[in-house]
């Protein structure tokens, strides 16, 4: 039996709202490298590679939390974006894996 549906990559990025970052790729990846679908969440806590933690709290509406943009299109597309972000992206920060959508 043949697997259903469209094969796809997807990418997860994950970063910190404090530096604006999220937003300026929302807009790359929207009207630049025009992806077929963007999502970004923001985590209530988190830590990463400094070690420090990042939390929300009632009395500590915190401005650097963790943000995660997750994205995805056709394996070849999502290579040319992969490599554009390069440069722009710290090591360690972006995963990929392979994936298949509804048809």
């Amino acid at each position: 039996m043949a697997v259903k549906g469209t094969e796809v990559t997807i990418a997860r990025i994950y970063l910190t709202e404090g530096n604006k970052q999220a937003e300026v790729l929302l807009k790359r990846l929207h009207d630049w490298e025009q992806v077929r679908g963007v999502t970004i969440f923001r985590g209530i806590a988190g830590y990463g590679e400094s070690g420090k933690i990042h939390t929300s709290k009632w009395v500590d509406l915190s401005l650097d939390l963790p943000v995660v943009v997750e994205f995805f299109d056709t394996p070849e597309k999502m290579e040319a974006i992969i490599d554009h972000l390069g440069d722009t992206i710290k090591p360690g920060h972006m995963l990929t894996w392979s994936a298949r959508i509804n048809d």
